[in-house]
């Protein structure tokens, strides 16, 4: 009664007022330029929205939730995560951890992105929901590529995300929870943010708020140009807290275009080990003030002693842009294509000088194993697996490697036996099958082709120069 006698009042106030007061007063200009701010994110959201898909994955749960359950054997499960289309011909770009362990890939096209018509109705119609194949997955920055059979698919300009700062008004576009289609608003908190200490691999802290879904979204800025895609965030709750992480552009960008290039990433190195000058070093070793980054050693081999560059070695700027510490100098050089040719100025001694290096490709690089398949292989169809054997040329492209035998994978079918430690992964050397020493391919070969359907098998594999068993059952 009060909320109606109120709203009475107002009426019968406004009906008694003289005519000059009865007529509607002009917007005041704060007012006005909230409206437009408004019409301007809708027009935004509409936009952009055409090009972010959600993406349905059935799959196998992740490890971490594999060792929760009580069964020995691994469950099948279906989730949901979001993706931005970055090629009118279907190519989509998405995060790692969303579609690894798929074992099928369904993509929704928003509804204008099929070609329909304008939507007269508040409630979106769905769109065409369309298989999907993964092309590429990278793991060191969490990104994927999948492909969809469609032409003429509306596409998100990129954004220089190096030029974000903070404060910045940017959007989030994905599927939380399921939900398709849906659009946050926050700042970009911060810009250049690491995880780990010394990981080249950054990210861009936002507040817009994102929740399990969002992963593969876009982030955009107020130009509807991909600026991020949303990846992760920090929550004690399971839900948005305001913390929130995207793989910046420019690092997406680099991304997609190797693997559209190249089916991998190829990731570049100038041979040299970078380090942050503090005031007690550069006091020490009697260093400018100005020195920021100091190269603590330098490949004899590579390509910055090829250049000219020496250890102690004072690195003032990289293409003119100054150097204040070592992090610094490899996120710079993280998104530089191999081939690539960088302007280095340094100091040594009192004396100053330009060297150009030019970048190449990182040797012990696991994805580099794609190109030793025409050397001799076998293909293991009971495991899933193609494998090498491991000799000198295929141990340059792995880390700390243990033994100078073994049988390598090279690459992994998607249908592989999945187990609860997760799938073999390219750079697995296998050392044992169910407790018999594996020294080649062929021993290998030999131990897989008696296996039936439903053995169990624990491989004894090394990684990055730890053993660990992977145990699964044959599915086929």
């Amino acid at each position: 009664m009060y909320l109606r006698a109120v709203m009475l009042s107002g009426v019968l106030s406004l009906l008694c007022a003289p005519l000059v007061y009865a007529q509607p007063a002009a917007a005041p200009p704060r007012t006005q330029a909230l409206g437009e701010l408004s019409r301007s994110l809708q027009d935004l959201a509409e936009k952009v929205s055409a090009s972010v898909v959600q993406i349905f994955v059935t799959g196998y749960a992740p490890p971490e939730e594999q060792n929760q359950r009580t069964t020995g054997d691994p469950v099948i499960e279906r989730s949901s995560g979001s993706g931005v289309i970055l090629d009118a011909d279907g190519y989509i770009v998405t995060n790692a951890h969303v579609i690894e362990n798929a074992t099928r890939l369904e993509v929704e096209l928003p509804f204008a992105a099929s070609g329909g018509a304008p939507a007269r109705s508040i409630v979106k119609r769905r769109g065409r929901v369309v298989a999907a194949k993964i092309v590429a997955i990278d793991h060191e920055t969490d990104l994927a590529v999948v492909k969809v059979e469609a032409k003429g698919l509306p596409t998100l300009p990129f954004g220089d995300s190096d030029t974000l700062r903070p404060g910045q008004l940017v959007l989030a576009f994905g599927s939380p929870l399921g939900l398709e289609s849906s659009v946050t608003m926050g700042v970009v908190s911060a810009v250049a943010r690491q995880l780990e200490p010394e990981d080249p691999m950054i990210y861009i802290q936002t507040d817009a708020p994102i929740n399990p879904g969002n992963s593969g979204g876009a982030l955009v800025d107020t130009e509807g140009r991909l600026v991020g895609i949303n990846t992760l965030i920090y929550t004690q709750s399971g839900g948005s807290e305001g913390i929130g992480f995207a793989a910046p552009a420019n690092i997406v960008r680099n991304v997609f275009t190797q693997i559209r290039r190249h089916g991998r990433v190829k990731r570049g190195e100038v041979g040299v080990s970078p380090q942050t000058v503090t005031p007690v070093l550069a006091e020490a070793l009697g260093l400018p003030d100005e020195a920021g980054v100091i190269l603590a050693d330098v490949d004899p081999d590579g390509p910055g002693a090829r250049a000219g560059l020496q250890p102690g070695d004072v690195v003032l700027s990289l293409d003119g842009k100054g150097m204040e510490n070592g992090r610094q100098f490899r996120v710079n050089l993280y998104t530089r294509p191999v081939g690539d040719v960088v302007r280095l100025d340094v100091q040594r001694g009192s004396e100053r000088r330009s060297v150009s290096v030019t970048v190449a490709e990182r040797e012990n690089d696991a994805s580099r194993l794609q190109e030793v398949e025409s050397i001799p292989h076998e293909t293991l169809p009971e495991l899933g697996i193609l494998v090498v054997d491991l000799t000198e040329r295929v141990a340059k492209m792995l880390t700390d490697v243990r033994a100078k035998d073994g049988a390598v994978v090279v690459d992994v079918a998607p249908d592989a036996p999945y187990s609860q430690q997760g799938k073999l992964m390219p750079g697995d050397i296998v050392r044992a099958l169910n407790g018999t020493p594996v020294r080649t391919m062929a021993d290998l070969k030999r131990l897989a082709a008696v296996l039936k359907q439903g053995t169990a098998v624990a491989l004894q594999v090394e990684r990055d120069g730890d053993l660990l068993y992977i145990a699964f059952r044959v599915t086929r």
